[in-house]
């Protein structure tokens, strides 16, 4: 089972500065996350927050109900320790994607609390981003049944 996480700002999508983020809504993005889900034969929980609080308590509630993290922090990625020491105290690899390429961004945007605490990161291809975040995921996933093996 795979958490998917959308951070602040992202129910937006599809009004929110479409030359960025295109015209996509969040809606449209769950849809397809959910999609490829029953294709690769995983199920997904997705929640969107405005709020840092609440995306670190669904982090810590992660633990021993999901088996990877598709996380968008949004604004947070650039901000949050909160966040990073989240992922970092479950131990549940997390894919961080962003629908945009945010090194081609404002400086303040190139730095990512997130990146050091995610077993990947994947920006800059839109709603892909987020598929292959999932792809992803699922592959971290099947990695570690394999070595339970």
């Amino acid at each position: 089972m795979i958490l998917v996480l959308h951070g602040p700002n992202l129910n937006l999508l599809g009004t929110r500065e479409t030359d960025v983020y295109g015209t996509v809504t969040l809606e449209t993005i769950n849809e397809e996350l959910e999609k490829l889900a029953r294709t690769e034969g995983v199920s997904v929980t997705i929640r969107q927050s405005n709020a840092e609080g609440e995306l670190v308590d669904a982090i810590q509630k992660a633990v021993g109900r999901f088996d990877a993290l598709v996380i968008n922090p949004g604004a947070f990625t650039h901000t949050s320790i909160a966040i990073r020491d989240a992922i970092a105290a479950v131990g549940i690899p997390a894919v961080e994607v962003h629908l945009s390429n945010i090194y081609r961004r404002e400086d303040f945007r190139h730095q990512s609390y997130i990146a050091g605490v995610a077993v990947g990161q994947i920006s800059g291809f839109g709603t892909d981003s987020y598929l292959l975040g999932l792809r992803a995921a699922v592959s971290q996933v099947k990695m570690q049944q394999a070595a339970k093996r």
